[in-house]
């Protein structure tokens, strides 16, 4: 696994890597080989990286009332829909099309990075994150992903914290 910080960062990048850059906030980038026969995209970036599921979070697009919405939650975990349909003031959500989460995102399935995506999309970040002083997220492209401060991610994605991910 190669381990990168901002400072070593090379110009140009991910669209994700360049929104963190351009907002001056710390983050380190993690590469490693991505095993396209892996089962879990974010169960296989934990144990690449060597950290714990719970610190890990995979970025899911859900449709709520009809708007695409991202979701960001624990590997370790799973998003419960009706959750994420409350805390954005809706009734129902569903999981995107993956095909129209591609197009939207510009990112493509198990690289869906929260941050830099094509059209901003409302966000919310399971509540669970703030228990860690740092989380992994996609950087855009699977085999990378970025560590940063979850308040950071909240400020950049202008996410809303709420009880999103269940056992």
């Amino acid at each position: 696994m190669a381990k990168k910080s901002k400072k070593q960062q090379q110009p140009g990048g991910t669209p994700a890597t360049v929104a963190l850059t351009t907002a001056g906030v710390d983050f380190t980038v993690h590469s490693y080989d991505h095993d396209p026969a892996h089962p879990s995209y974010g169960e296989e970036a934990a144990e690449a990286m060597g950290v714990s599921p719970d610190r890990v979070f995979k970025t899911l697009v859900a449709d709520v009332d009809g708007t695409l919405t991202v979701a960001v939650v624990p590997v370790a975990g799973q998003l419960d829909l009706k959750a994420l349909a409350s805390a954005v003031g809706g009734k129902r959500a569903t999981m995107a099309d993956p095909a129209l989460a591609e197009r939207t995102t510009g990112y493509v399935r198990g690289g869906i990075s929260p941050l830099g995506q094509r059209k901003r999309l409302p966000t919310v970040l399971d509540e669970s994150a703030s228990s860690h002083p740092t989380i992994c997220v996609s950087a855009g492209r699977r085999g990378l992903e970025v560590e940063l401060a979850p308040e950071d991610l909240a400020k950049l994605t202008e996410a809303v914290l709420a009880p999103v991910a269940r056992a």
